[in-house]
C-alpha cells in the first residue's frame, strides 16, 4: 500500500482519504486526524502492513493509560474509518464496538455563584506580568468577563482577533466556530468596560495591532496569541488562587464558566418575571448552538433553578388548582 506524507503506515493513503472526506462534507477534521495519526503511528512502528486483528489488539494495550472516555471517543473514530474502508474492501477488518469502554456519565456542571465570579476577577491582581506574558493579568480578567458575561467556548475566546470586535457597535464577531457557524455578539456593559481597558493596556509598539492581530497575546517565541491549553492553564491558576472548589474539593472546567454564563441568564429571567420559554431560543442563537436542544444540555435542573422555576409555578397556577373552604386550602 501506499505511504502518503503526513502518515507513516501501511494504511496511511486511506486515512488521508477518509479525512480528505470528511473535509469534503463540512467536518474541520484537526481531532479526526490527532486520533488516526495515533493509529497510523503505532502501526508503522509495528511494521504492520494492515490493520487487522491483531494489530488492533496490539494497539489497544498501547492507549491503557488514556482516560476511558478518552479511548472511546478514539476507538469510535477509529471504527468509522474501518466502516470508510470496508466500502471498497469488504473483507478488511472491523473492530467489536460491543468491546469498547462504555460511555461515561456526563460531568455534573459546577455552576460559580456571583462572589466566586468576583473572587476571580480579584485574584487575576496577583498575576504579575513576565518576559512570556507582559499581560497576563489584563488577559487573564478580560477572559473571564468574555466566558462568563458572553458564554464563549475555550477556543473561539483564543481565536478572536483585532478585527473581531467593533468598538462603536460594541459587538464581538465569532468566526466559523463549531458546526461552523459564525455570530455576532452584543456584549454588556461590563464586558464592554474590560475589553476597552484591556485593548487600552495592549497599545505597546511591540504589539502587533492590525485587525487580523490576536486579541489575547503572549510572547513565547515573539508576540503570538495564546493556544486553548495556555488560557486554560491560566484560568486554572485562578481557580487555584481564588480558592474556588466544588464540595469534593475539586476545581471547577473551564467550561464551567459556560455552564455558569447559561444558568445565570435563566436564573436573571426567573427573578425578572420575563417568559422563559420565549427567551430561550435568543439565548440558543447567542451560545451558537444548532437549537434549543444543544442549549437544553447546559440547563440543567440545580437548586437553585427549580426553587425559582418552582415560586414562578406557584404564583402563576396556585389560584387554579386550590381555593379557599372555610379557611382551609383545598383542591
Amino acid at each position: 500500500m501506499t505511504r502518503v506524507e503526513g502518515f507513516e503506515s501501511a494504511i496511511g493513503s486511506e486515512i488521508q482519504n477518509y479525512v480528505a472526506w470528511k473535509k469534503a462534507l463540512g467536518c474541520k477534521a484537526e481531532t479526526l486526524r490527532h486520533r488516526l495519526s495515533r493509529l497510523d503511528r503505532f502501526l508503522a512502528e509495528q511494521g504492520a502492513e494492515d490493520l487487522n486483528e491483531e494489530a488492533f489488539d496490539s494497539w489497544l494495550v498501547s492507549l491503557k493509560h488514556l482516560a476511558a472516555s478518552t479511548r472511546r471517543q478514539t476507538l469510535q473514530t477509529v471504527y468509522l474509518f474501518c466502516t470508510f474502508r470496508r466500502r471498497s474492501n469488504p473483507s478488511c477488518f472491523v473492530p467489536d464496538r460491543s468491546l469498547f469502554p462504555p460511555a461515561q456519565p456526563r460531568p455534573i456542571p459546577r455552576i460559580l455563584a456571583c462572589e466566586e465570579i468576583s473572587r476571580l476577577l480579584l485574584a487575576t491582581d496577583t498575576l504579575l506580568p513576565g518576559a512570556p506574558s507582559p499581560l497576563q493579568r489584563q488577559v487573564g480578567r478580560v477572559a473571564l468577563a468574555l466566558f462568563y458575561t458572553a458564554g464563549l467556548r475555550l477556543g473561539e475566546v483564543v481565536r478572536l482577533t483585532l478585527g473581531d470586535y467593533d468598538p462603536s457597535e460594541r459587538t464581538l464577531l465569532i468566526r466559523e466556530s463549531k458546526f461552523h457557524k459564525s455570530r455576532l455578539l452584543p456584549l454588556s456593559n461590563d464586558a464592554v468596560e474590560e475589553l476597552h481597558r484591556y485593548l487600552r493596556d495592549r497599545q505597546r509598539p511591540e504589539f502587533p495591532s492590525t485587525s487580523d492581530s490576536p486579541l489575547l497575546l503572549n510572547r513565547h517565541g515573539g508576540p503570538s496569541g495564546y493556544t486553548c491549553p495556555g488560557l486554560g492553564r491560566l484560568i486554572r491558576r485562578l481557580y487555584r488562587r481564588a480558592e474556588v472548589r466544588g464540595p469534593d474539593g475539586s476545581y471547577p472546567r473551564v467550561h464551567d464558566l459556560r455552564f455558569t454564563f447559561a444558568v445565570h441568564a435563566l436564573l436573571r429571567w426567573y427573578h425578572a418575571g420575563v417568559d422563559v420559554q420565549a427567551r430561550l431560543p435568543a439565548l440558543s442563537i447567542y451560545m451558537g448552538h444548532v437549537s434549543i436542544v444543544s442549549t437544553q444540555y447546559y440547563l440543567s435542573f440545580l437548586d437553585d433553578v427549580a426553587a425559582v422555576a418552582g415560586e414562578r409555578f406557584k404564583d402563576h397556577c396556585s389560584k387554579f388548582l386550590f381555593r379557599q373552604s372555610r379557611g382551609k386550602g383545598e383542591l
